[in-house]
This record gives C-alpha cells, sequence and structure tokens, in this order.
C-alpha cells in the first residue's frame, strides 16, 4: 500500500473508533506497520484520538527512532514495537478502554467467551498482570503473551485492552469482538447460568 494511503487510513480507522468512546481524553494508542518498509505510524502522546491530523502523526522504525513526526510516539510505544517484532501477521495494534472488557481487566478477571463468534474469533484472551502504564515491564508482559501465534487480545490488569490484527480493519473487528464478549460474559454472569 502506498505510504500516503496507510497513513490516510490510519487516521480514518482512530476518528472511526475515537467515536465508540473507548479512548477517553488523550487515553488510548493505535498503530498500523508497513510491511514493505518496516515502519511503524503511531499515535502520538497526549493527543485525543478525535483530533488526530495527518501532520501529528509520529513514523517509526522497528528499534523506535523516530523518522518523521512533531510529538513524541505513545508511551506504550514498547509494547506496540514489540509485538510487531514477534508477530510477522500482525501490521496493526490497538489498545483502548472498552468499559465491558476493561472491567474485567481492572477486576483482574479473564471472563468466559460464550458466542460462537468469540470462540471463533478470539478464542482465548490472557491476562497480563499489572504494571505501570508504558513501563519496560508492562511492555515485556504484552509481547510476552502475543509471542503465542494464536493470542489476537489481552487484558490489561487495572488497565485496558489490546488487540493485534493483520490490518487495521481486522484489528478493529477484533476490538469489537473482544468487546461483545466481554457484554454478554458481563450479563450472563449476573444472570447467574455461568462462572468465569
Amino acid at each position: 500500500m502506498d505510504q500516503s494511503n496507510l497513513k490516510e487510513r490510519f487516521i480514518e480507522a482512530c476518528h472511526s473508533m475515537s467515536l465508540k468512546g473507548w479512548f477517553p481524553g488523550s487515553s488510548g494508542n493505535v498503530s498500523i506497520r508497513d510491511p514493505d518498509r518496516g515502519r511503524v505510524y503511531i499515535k502520538p502522546t497526549g493527543c485525543r484520538m478525535i483530533d488526530l491530523k495527518l501532520a501529528d502523526v509520529v513514523l517509526l522504525d522497528l528499534d523506535g527512532n523516530i523518522i518523521e513526526g512533531k510529538g513524541e510516539p505513545s508511551k506504550e510505544v514498547n509494547f506496540h514495537l514489540g509485538i510487531y517484532r514477534v508477530r510477522k501477521d500482525v501490521t496493526a495494534v490497538i489498545h483502548n478502554h472498552s468499559p465491558y472488557a476493561t472491567s474485567f481487566a481492572i477486576a483482574g478477571r479473564e471472563f468466559p467467551l460464550l458466542t460462537p463468534p468469540a470462540k471463533a474469533m478470539i478464542r482465548k484472551v490472557p491476562l497480563v498482570e499489572f504494571a505501570p502504564p508504558g513501563s519496560k515491564d508492562l511492555a515485556d508482559m504484552v509481547v510476552k503473551k502475543f509471542s503465542d501465534p494464536t493470542v489476537k487480545a489481552v487484558l490489561l490488569r487495572g488497565h485496558g485492552t489490546v488487540s493485534a490484527g493483520e490490518d487495521m480493519e481486522d484489528a478493529i473487528k477484533i476490538s469489537e469482538w473482544l468487546e461483545d464478549a466481554a457484554f454478554h460474559a458481563y450479563l450472563s454472569l449476573q444472570i447467574g447460568r455461568v462462572r468465569s
């Protein structure tokens, strides 16, 4: 894909996802990797997703060196780059705070995948133990979970979620299926017919 088209697709995805309300304030981050050039576009730190413009996007190499952009990359840049290094099949990573999945993450609980789409599309959602946001410890633990090629999403204990896909559309779908699965797990647990 042409670099300018990739960057525009990145902006479009950030804007559309911001409308879900999963990125309060300037929280959350998104990145996309150009598989042909080994470069990564990432949301800058301190920028609201809905306000993101082409000029705001930071372009990095896989070692984290800034190639283009005025701001600093997201403080979670290390787990984004780490996932790309261990998963050649992944070209998009989304970290958000969707309400139901994040509630399970805050509670430090994995949840049962009850619906057919959750079982087929996600298969499992491991819990990453707590480490301060932006820390090397958190990045290392996230990357370790994604080293398993069957993992598409994780819960960050006390924090939020991370989803990874083969392209941006796939990563968005995984984020949506993750939240849908958490929503149905939450309701089913309230009814009392299943156990996590």
